[in-house]
């Protein structure tokens, strides 16, 4: 499956029905956890023995590119990241299966040279765990 055609939704509030596509997104993170390996070793075991302990889902980076217009997504996340408050994401793939998780966003616009666009990256701070919805066919 190609990545072409994924979508990153937020609500404004949990209470919200529907999750609000961002226009222009260009890439998207690894989506999942990597669990901390605990040492539960007893004095009788012959080797070590372990535990997966919580999950860290790593840096959360959403690249899109950079319009700012009254409407853009940019100006959206900006929003977002200024309000400090958690928000309801949403990333949807082609198939239809959904990633919804919570966060707080910052955002930053990226650098430029010669014949390169300006992208920005909306960072994901991680609020909650990441459900995973799975399509119905």
């Amino acid at each position: 499956m190609l990545a072409n055609g994924i979508k990153l939704g937020y609500k404004e509030t949990a209470e919200a029905v529907e999750f609000t596509d961002l226009t222009g997104l260009k890439e998207v993170p690894e989506l999942g956890s990597d669990p901390e390996k605990v040492d539960n070793t007893d004095l009788a075991a012959d080797v070590k023995q372990y535990e997966m302990g919580i999950g860290d889902a790593g840096d959360m980076e959403y690249k899109f590119k950079y319009v700012n217009t009254a409407n853009s997504s940019y100006r959206k996340l900006r929003a977002a990241a200024d309000s400090k408050k958690v928000y309801p994401f949403q990333q949807t793939m082609p198939d239809g299966t959904k990633y919804q998780f919570d966060a707080q966003v910052n955002v930053k616009v990226g650098g430029g040279g010669v014949n390169a666009a300006i992208e920005f990256t909306a960072s994901m701070a991680l609020q909650s765990k990441i459900t995973v919805v799975d399509p119905t066919e």
